[in-house]
């Protein structure tokens, strides 16, 4: 591991305090190099979450920084699963909507649906369009999308179910394969929408 000098990470601040928001620069000065992808990606979008200057107390001691809490909104709603944890089932964030990954919860009894990864799949897909009407948004405004799933081998029976909620174009995806999700569920989803 690197150690930087105080007077390393303040030159690093003054670069970096003259644009770009918050959140970039905390990243940047944490982890230096091995942000610069996400700064670059971040930076090409046009919404910015946090409308904070750095300042030295924010290099000190995580993120203190004050956010303009009127530029982000909570979704929620009873016709998808309650969080079984700490989290929201959706943000949005100046017309991006962020959900949470969902299981196969059913949302009237809290819990996981009978079969197997295509009763999940359609469970899931289920409670994320729930999510998505509430806040406004329809399957056609998801522009990326995380898939988990338990075992690769369900990756076909996986994608029958779920290429059925898309009209036109596809969002963009990750599909891996994890060692275990909440209450052994066969796959979750979370996704991103832009309107």
């Amino acid at each position: 591991m690197r150690f930087r000098t105080y007077e390393a990470i303040r030159r690093k601040q003054r670069v970096y305090n003259n644009g770009g928001n918050h959140l970039m620069r905390y990243l940047y000065l944490r982890l230096g190099a091995i942000a610069l992808p996400v700064l670059a990606a971040a930076l090409l979008l046009d919404g910015c979450m946090f409308m904070h200057t750095v300042t030295p107390a924010d290099t000190h001691g995580g993120m203190h920084g004050q956010y303009d809490d009127t530029a982000w909104e909570v979704i929620s709603t009873t016709e998808a699963p309650a969080a079984i944890g700490p989290y929201s089932q959706a943000i949005r964030v100046n017309g991006t909507l962020y959900l949470a990954g969902q299981i196969a919860l059913d949302p009237a009894t809290g819990e996981m649906v009978e079969g197997g990864i295509k009763q999940q799949t359609q469970r899931v897909m289920q409670n994320l369009e729930a999510v998505l009407s509430e806040a406004g948004y329809t399957f056609d405004d998801v522009v990326q999308a995380q898939v988990f799933l338990a075992d690769m081998d369900d990756y076909r029976a996986f994608n029958a179910v779920y290429a059925g909620y898309f009209r036109e174009s596809f969002p963009a995806r990750a599909v891996v394969e994890v060692a275990r999700l909440p209450r052994n569920a066969l796959v979750e989803i979370m996704m991103t929408a832009v309107k």
